[in-house]
C-alpha cells in the first residue's frame, strides 16, 4: 500500500504527457514485480496507435522491429475493456504468437486505463518474477493505479492543451504583427505554414490557394501519413486551405488538434483579410493624393504658364528689335512645350498603375527603357509622352513599342555618336514613337538589322517606319501604327 501511494503521488506530480505515461508503466512493473510492462494507447477504437514498453533493452526492441498494433491478447482488452489475468497467455483462444527475437512470456495481467468516460489505453504486464502467477492483489493494485493514471493523464493532457493553445496564440500574434508591418501576402502565407507546422508537431505544412495551387509556400516536403486540411475562411469566402501532414506511422491529428488548427486558420484568414484591406486603403490614399497633385498642377501651374505665354505673345507686337521679338517667341514656344510636358505628367499621375487589362504601365516601361539607355549613351535622353498611353494601347502593342524604343536607343548609342537624344510617344488615333538624335546620321548604309526589325514590327500592326534627317543633322526615326478601334 505504501508503494501504491508513492506511485500515485509520483505520477500525479508530472505534467508532461510522455513522462507521465512512462512513469505509469514503471510504477506498474514495480508494484506487481513484473519483468515486462507496456502501455498501449488506443487510437481508432480498434488498434493501438502507440505502444510504450518497459523492461526490454533498446537493442532487443530494435531487433523485434514493428511494435504491436493490437491483435491477439492485446486486442482482447481493446474489445473487452476489463481486467484480464492469465496463467499462460499462449493457451488463450485469441493468442496470436510472438514475432522473431521476442522473449518468451506466459503469465499476463492487463487492465484498461480510462480518462473520464473514455478508454485511453491498456496496461499490460507479463512474467511475474519468481515464476508465480499474478494474483488478485496484483489486479487490485493495478486497477487502483490505472484509476490514478487516468487522472494524471487527464491533467497532463489539459496542461498540454493549454500550452499548445498558448503556442497557437503566440504564432497567430507573430503572423498578425508581420502582416500589419507590411509583409507581402506570399511571405505571410509561408509564415502561416511554418508556424502551423511547428505548433501542430507536423512534418510538413502548405497553404493552398483557392485555385488549388501550392504557389511554393510549402514549409517542408513530405508524402503519405496522417493529413489534416482546414479552410482559410473569411466573411467574403474561402481564401484557400492550410494542409498539415505527418510521416507515416505517426499518430493522426486528434479532435482537440483539429479544433485548435481550425481556429488558428480562421484567425490567420482574418489577419490576411485585414492586411489586404489596409493595403487597399493605403493604395486608395496614394491615388487620392496623386489626383490632388494632378488637379493642383492643372489648376495652378498650367493656367499660370498659359497666362504668361499669352502675355509674352501679346508683348511681341510692342518690341521694335526683331532679335528680341524672336527670343520672346522662342520663350513662348518653350512655355507651350512645358505645358505639354505637365499635361503628360498629370495624365501619368491619374493613370499610374492602371495599364490596360491590369497589365504593366507603358509609361513606366518607357521611363525604364530610357533609364537603361542612359548607361550606354553616357547621358539621359529626354522623354515626352502625350495621350492615354496606359489606357488606349493594348498590351501586345505596348510590348512592340517598348521593343522599338529599346532598339532605337541602342542604335543611337552604338552608331550615332550623339550628344542629345529625344524620345516622344504620342497616343491619339495612332501610336507614334519618335526617336531623334543629333549624331552622324545613317547615311546611305543598307537598312538592315535593327531598322529592319522595327519596320517588320510596324508592318505587323499595319503601321510604318520612316527614317528622316532633321535640318540640323542626325537621325529621326518615326514608328507609327494605328490603334485598334
Amino acid at each position: 500500500m505504501r508503494g501504491l501511494l508513492d506511485a500515485v503521488m509520483s505520477i500525479g506530480h508530472g505534467l508532461e504527457l510522455p513522462q507521465v505515461l512512462h512513469g505509469i508503466v514503471e510504477a506498474a512493473v514495480t508494484l506487481t514485480d513484473a519483468e515486462y510492462g507496456a502501455l498501449g494507447i488506443v487510437g481508432d477504437g480498434q488498434t493501438l496507435s502507440e505502444f510504450l514498453p518497459v523492461g526490454m533493452s533498446e537493442e532487443l526492441t530494435a531487433r523485434i522491429g514493428r511494435t504491436p498494433c493490437g491483435r491477439g491478447i492485446l486486442g482482447e482488452l481493446i474489445h473487452n475493456p476489463a481486467p484480464l489475468r492469465l496463467t499462460d497467455l499462449t493457451r488463450h483462444p485469441r493468442s496470436y504468437g510472438f514475432p522473431a527475437h521476442h522473449p518468451p512470456m506466459r503469465t499476463f495481467l492487463g487492465v484498461p486505463v480510462r480518462v473520464r468516460d473514455e478508454v485511453f489505453g491498456n496496461l499490460y504486464l507479463t512474467e511475474k518474477r519468481g515464476g508465480a502467477a499474478f494474483d488478485a492483489d496484483d489486479e487490485a493494485v493495478l486497477t487502483t493505479l490505472s484509476i490514478a493514471a487516468g487522472v494524471a493523464i487527464d491533467n497532463a493532457r489539459m496542461y498540454h492543451e493549454s500550452r499548445r493553445r498558448e503556442r497557437w496564440l503566440q504564432a497567430l500574434g507573430e503572423i498578425t504583427r508581420s502582416l500589419l508591418s507590411g509583409t507581402d501576402a506570399d511571405a505571410a502565407l509561408k509564415l502561416i505554414a511554418e508556424r502551423a507546422m511547428e505548433v501542430a508537431d507536423a512534418d510538413s505544412a502548405v497553404v493552398v490557394d483557392h485555385d488549388d495551387q501550392d504557389s511554393g509556400r510549402e514549409a517542408s516536403g513530405d508524402h503519405g501519413g496522417p493529413t489534416l486540411s482546414v479552410p482559410l475562411q473569411t466573411a467574403d469566402g474561402t481564401r484557400g486551405a492550410l494542409r498539415l501532414r505527418r510521416h507515416p506511422g505517426r499518430p493522426p491529428f486528434d479532435e482537440s488538434e483539429v479544433k485548435l488548427i481550425s481556429g488558428f486558420a480562421d484567425q490567420a484568414a482574418i489577419a490576411l483579410e485585414l492586411a489586404q484591406r489596409r493595403a487597399e486603403s493605403e493604395e486608395l490614399a496614394v491615388l487620392h493624393d496623386r489626383d490632388r497633385i494632378a488637379r493642383d498642377l492643372h489648376d495652378l501651374a498650367i493656367q499660370r504658364l498659359f497666362a504668361t505665354g499669352m502675355t509674352l505673345q501679346s508683348a511681341t507686337r510692342l518690341i521694335d528689335r526683331p532679335e528680341a521679338a524672336e527670343r520672346v517667341g522662342r520663350a513662348v514656344d518653350d512655355l507651350d512645350t512645358t505645358i505639354q510636358i505637365i499635361r503628360s505628367t498629370i495624365f501619368g499621375l491619374r493613370t499610374a498603375g492602371d495599364g490596360r487589362g491590369g497589365g504593366p504601365s507603358l509609361r513606366r516601361g518607357m521611363a525604364e527603357a530610357v533609364q537603361a539607355a542612359t548607361r550606354t549613351l553616357g547621358f539621359a535622353p529626354a522623354l515626352r509622352i502625350e495621350g492615354p498611353a496606359d489606357t488606349d494601347v493594348p498590351a501586345e502593342l505596348a510590348e512592340q513599342i517598348l521593343a522599338v524604343a529599346a532598339e532605337a536607343l541602342s542604335n543611337a548609342a552604338r552608331h550615332a555618336a550623339a550628344r542629345r537624344v529625344e524620345v516622344m510617344l504620342t497616343v491619339a488615333e495612332r501610336a507614334t514613337l519618335t526617336v531623334t538624335d543629333d549624331g552622324v546620321g545613317v547615311g546611305s548604309a543598307p537598312r538592315r538589322g535593327g531598322l529592319a526589325n522595327m519596320r517588320s514590327r510596324a508592318e505587323l500592326h499595319d503601321g510604318r517606319l520612316e527614317v528622316e534627317t532633321p535640318e540640323g543633322g542626325g537621325t529621326r526615326i518615326v514608328w507609327s501604327v494605328p490603334l485598334p478601334e
